[in-house]
């Protein structure tokens, strides 16, 4: 049997419509711009990915912006896949940033660094992060944290997505960045991935938060859905 990602990858590349690609690439945009605020629903997801139209008649209207990042997600998966031979680093995450932000309206902001980190301090859910001009040295840092690791477990890619999302090194978008990094990741270690559906956002939000004090929160929450994962692998996964 092949390794996953290449299962992955060859489905992608033959256009296989129905499989365990398709599925990832509707249900990870679905629920990782829904959790940031998207108003499009997983049959308009499912439907722009299907036919790279709009056509929603007589639906509620929804911002251009959402349709926008929805199709860039599209994008940076098939990039997260296309990149998985080489190393992580900084230029794969400000990649991710790019293609999700490219055509936003934020992306017509001067203040707003498309592809590169952020120039005005923010906040994630009240609490401070890394200033702006600290970004680089601590990403710096936490990569070379992780990548001294000699066999990266589990663990160790939701802790680094812990340390990334209290970083908060682009304007906005982290989040998003932060989850195909530890889909990635999880692909690249031979480590079936996950994707933290948004029923169980307030638990992901949870577990991010009191992660520095216990870990199982945020923990639990991703095992729960990489065990959702596994039954998709099981189902389409052609032995």
């Amino acid at each position: 049997m092949d390794k996953l990602s290449t299962y992955l990858k060859d489905e992608k590349q033959a256009k296989r419509k129905g499989g365990l690609y398709h599925k990832t690439q509707v249900n990870l945009a679905y629920n990782s711009n829904r959790m940031e605020g998207s108003r499009l629903t997983e049959e308009q997801t499912r439907y722009i990915f299907e036919t790279r139209t709009i056509g929603f008649k007589e639906e509620e209207a929804v911002p251009v912006d959402d349709i926008i990042e929805t199709s860039n997600h599209f994008v940076a998966f098939d990039f997260l896949l296309d990149t998985l031979d080489s190393p992580f680093s900084n230029e794969i995450v400000k990649e991710f940033h790019r293609i999700l932000k490219t055509g936003t309206s934020d992306a017509q902001n001067s203040w707003f660094a498309v592809g590169d980190w952020k120039r005005l301090a923010n906040e994630v859910g009240g609490m401070q992060t890394v200033l702006p001009q600290n970004v680089e040295i601590e990403m710096n840092k936490l990569n070379e944290r992780y990548d001294s690791i000699h066999e990266i477990a589990f663990e160790n890619i939701v802790e680094y997505h812990y340390r990334f999302e209290k970083i908060h090194p682009f304007q906005d978008g982290n989040g998003r960045v932060g989850r195909l990094i530890m889909f990635r990741e999880c692909l690249r270690n031979d480590i079936i991935p996950f994707i933290i559906d948004n029923d169980h956002k307030q638990f992901y939000i949870r577990g991010l938060r009191e992660f520095g004090n216990t870990r199982g929160y945020l923990l639990d929450t991703c095992l729960s859905a990489q065990d959702t994962y596994t039954a998709w692998v099981k189902y389409f996964y052609t032995k």
